[in-house]
């Protein structure tokens, strides 16, 4: 069974993620699954719009941590970047969907958590159910979020609402996101929102389209590269300090270890 599903409509290209029996959440094999899926569509000139979707009752739930951590291989796959201004493959299937040159909606329903909202976070526009949940959560690990997440937090929120999403872990309502525009839209049907939005951009120059996607990505992030560098960097200092591992190991005490000082920022 494909991790990844991709199917056309005319010249939508309709991406699904397949992984519900683990609420979609996110191990190796789908992380390299989406990225080469991404790669596919870019070399496809042909495609006019995207529709990203998911199976099952939610979108994403997030890093399968078990699985990843299990194998300090995967964890190191996910992380490598030959030059720090690249995006490793955790970032790629994040800013992946930005690069692509047409537009891309995502429809989300139920949990979209951690890299399932970060994965969103690269769309164009977000359509989400009413009784979807929505989360940074890598606070809740004692990490940040380090998938690219953080190009779209700054054009999309207030400094004010991203650091609080990103410190806190909140998990926001569907309205609640709309109203902070994390998301674009709430519809009982986020999957036919998206699709007739997609084929209402179909309609329009793919020249144009494409244009005004690269303009306003580069006006909007003039240092793409800058911030993809500071986001892993960052993320490997945490890693690394002894106050993650006090975090790891909390996580499995009934009575939890204090934080030392923290280290120079």
């Amino acid at each position: 069974m494909a991790l990844v599903n991709c199917e056309r409509d005319g010249a939508i290209a309709i991406v699904t993620l397949n992984r519900p029996e683990k609420k979609n959440a996110l191990n190796l094999p789908m992380f390299v699954a989406i990225d080469e899926c991404i790669r596919r569509l870019h070399r496809d000139r042909s495609l006019r719009a995207v529709v990203l979707t998911a199976e099952g009752e939610d979108f994403c739930t997030g890093l399968d941590v078990q699985s990843v951590m299990a194998s300090p291989v995967s964890a190191l796959r996910l992380l490598w970047k030959w030059l720090p201004g690249n995006a490793n493959l955790a970032q790629r299937v994040s800013v992946g969907w930005r690069r692509l040159p047409v537009p891309v909606i995502a429809a989300i329903q139920g949990r979209c958590w951690g890299g399932g909202l970060q994965i969103a976070l690269g769309a164009d526009q977000r359509m989400v159910a009413p009784d979807a949940s929505l989360s940074v959560m890598e606070a809740r690990w004692g990490l940040i979020p380090d998938m690219g997440g953080t190009l779209a937090l700054r054009e999309l929120l207030s400094i004010e609402h991203a650091k609080q999403l990103a410190i806190n872990g909140d998990t926001l309502s569907a309205e609640q996101a709309q109203q902070i525009g994390l998301v674009t839209s709430v519809a009982d049907s986020p999957l036919d929102a998206a699709v007739k939005e997609a084929k209402r951009m179909v309609e329009y120059s793919p020249d144009a389209v494409a244009a005004v996607k690269r303009l306003y990505r580069k006006a909007w992030t003039p240092n793409e590269r800058a911030i993809l560098a500071r986001e892993s960097f960052y993320q490997w200092r945490i890693l690394l300090g002894r106050n993650q591992r006090i975090k790891a190991a909390n996580n499995r005490r009934d009575e939890p270890q204090a934080f030392v000082k923290r280290s120079r920022w």
